[in-house]
C-alpha cells in the first residue's frame, strides 16, 4: 500500500533501488527505502535538475513530518517541546537552531516580497528632502557672545576671589566663543573646518574619530571629490586602511540618504543573525538563575532558540492579517504584546518545573536582563553592520 503511493518516476520508486548502499556499501534489499546503517535514500537514479532543486528546497524549508510536529508543539506547548527535545524525544522535532534560521529567513523573504508589491511609492516620497543635521550654530554663538560682553558687577557679600573666578570664567568663555567664531569663519570660506593630521593625532580615540569623520564628510560635501586617494592627498592625510575606509563611508551615507527604506530593510534582514549570536550570551543568565536545576548550558540555549522561533512563527502568521488591516504591523504587535509575555511565562513553568511565585520572579528578572542586554548588543551589532554597508 505504501509503495503504490510513490510516483513511478520518483527517486524512491522501487525500480531505482539497489542491493547495496551507494554511500557506505551496506547490503540492502529492494524493499529498503533507506539504508539502515547510514540513513541515505536507496536509489540508483541519475540526479536531474528537478531532483536537485527538490532536495535543495526540502533541505532548507521542509522537515517532512518533523516540521508539522515542531510547529504544532512550538505554538501550543510552550516549554514542553524543549522538555521533550532535551529528554531525547527528538525524532519528531526539527533541530532548534536550523528551525530558527529557516523560520526567520523565510519571514524576511516573504516580508520583502509583500513589501515590494504593497509599497506606496509616491512622487512626494521620492522627492522628499534629506534632513541636514549639520545645522549652522553661528547665530547661537553670536547671541552667547553678546550676552557675555556685559561684564557683571561684583556681587556684594561674597569673597572677592569668587568674583574674580566668575570674571575669569567669563573671559574664558569669551575666548572659546572667539575660537568658535574663527572656526566657523574658516568653515564658511572653505566649506569645512580643516584640522592637520599632526593636530588630529593629538586627540584621544573617540574625539579623533568623530573629528576626522566630520572633516572627511564636510570635505566631501564641499569639494565633491569622490576619489579617495585624491581626497586624502588634498587633505595631506596618510592613506592608511582606516582613513580610506572612513572616507569611503561618504558613499554609504549617500546611499542611505537616497534610499533610507532600503537601508532599513538591510538592517532588519540582519535581525536573525543578531539573535543567533546574541542567544549564547543570553543563555548565560538562564544558566546562572537556574544553576540548581539539572539543565546544562546547551539545554538553556535550546530553550531560547525555541522562544525566538515562536516569535518568527507568530510574525509569519501575522503577515497576511496585517496586509488587510494596515501596513503598521498592528496584528503582530497585538499578538506579541498580549500573548508573548504569557507564552514566555508558561514556557518557563513547563520547562523548568518551578512554582508560580519563583517562576514569576525569574520571569521579571529575565525580561529586564533581556531588554538591557539586547539594547547593548544591538547597538554594537548594528553599528558594526552599518559600518560595512
Amino acid at each position: 500500500m505504501e509503495e503504490t503511493s510513490i510516483k513511478p518516476n520518483s527517486r524512491k520508486a522501487i525500480k531505482y533501488r539497489g542491493v547495496e548502499c551507494l554511500n557506505c556499501a551496506h547490503p540492502l534489499d529492494l524493499t529498503d527505502r533507506f539504508c539502515a546503517y547510514c540513513g541515505q535514500l536507496n536509489t540508483t537514479k541519475r540526479l536531474t535538475l528537478k531532483d536537485f532543486f527538490s532536495e535543495f528546497v526540502l533541505s532548507v524549508f521542509t522537515y517532512d513530518s518533523r516540521f508539522r510536529h515542531t510547529l504544532k508543539d512550538l505554538l501550543f506547548k510552550p516549554g514542553t517541546i524543549t522538555r521533550y527535545y532535551v529528554d531525547g524525544k527528538r525524532f519528531h522535532y526539527a533541530n532548534p537552531f536550523r528551525f530558527f534560521l529557516s523560520a526567520s529567513i523565510f519571514y524576511f523573504i516573504l516580508l520583502g516580497v509583500i513589501t515590494f508589491f504593497t509599497a506606496d511609492i509616491s512622487e512626494e516620497t521620492l522627492n522628499s528632502p534629506v534632513v541636514n543635521f549639520n545645522m549652522n550654530n553661528k547665530e547661537a554663538i553670536e547671541a552667547l557672545d553678546t550676552a557675555l560682553q556685559d561684564s557683571i558687577p561684583e556681587i556684594k557679600g561674597i569673597p572677592a576671589q569668587f568674583n574674580n573666578d566668575i570674571k575669569a570664567a567669563i573671559e574664558e568663555a569669551k575666548k572659546e566663543t572667539e575660537r568658535k567664531k574663527a572656526e566657523n569663519a574658516e568653515k564658511d570660506s572653505l566649506g569645512y573646518k580643516y584640522i592637520a593630521q599632526k593636530d588630529m593625532d593629538t586627540l584621544n580615540g573617540f574625539s579623533r574619530f568623530f573629528e576626522k569623520f566630520e572633516l572627511f564628510r564636510d570635505f566631501y560635501a564641499a569639494t565633491d571629490i569622490s576619489n579617495t586617494s585624491q581626497a586624502l592627498d588634498s587633505l595631506k592625510y596618510d592613506k592608511t586602511r582606516f582613513n580610506v575606509w572612513l572616507y569611503d563611508k561618504n558613499y554609504s551615507i549617500e546611499r542611505v540618504e537616497k534610499d533610507p527604506l532600503r537601508f532599513a530593510n538591510y538592517m532588519a534582514s540582519k535581525t536573525p543573525f543578531f539573535l543567533f549570536f546574541f542567544a549564547p550570551f543570553y543563555a548565560i543568565f538562564f544558566w546562572f538563575i537556574y544553576s540548581k536545576k539539572r539543565a546544562n548550558y546547551m539545554e538553556h540555549l535550546v530553550f531560547i532558540f525555541h522562544i525566538f522561533s515562536w516569535i518568527f512563527v507568530v510574525l509569519l502568521i501575522s503577515l497576511i492579517p496585517d496586509i488587510f488591516i494596515s501596513n503598521d504591523s498592528i496584528f503582530s504587535s497585538i499578538l506579541l504584546t498580549l500573548v508573548g509575555p504569557f507564552y514566555f511565562y508558561k514556557a518557563l513553568r513547563n520547562f523548568y518545573k518551578q512554582n508560580r511565585v519563583i517562576t514569576l520572579i525569574k520571569f521579571v528578572f529575565l525580561n529586564i536582563v533581556f531588554m538591557i542586554s539586547t539594547s547593548i548588543f544591538a547597538l554594537i551589532f548594528f553599528a558594526l553592520t552599518a559600518a560595512f554597508y
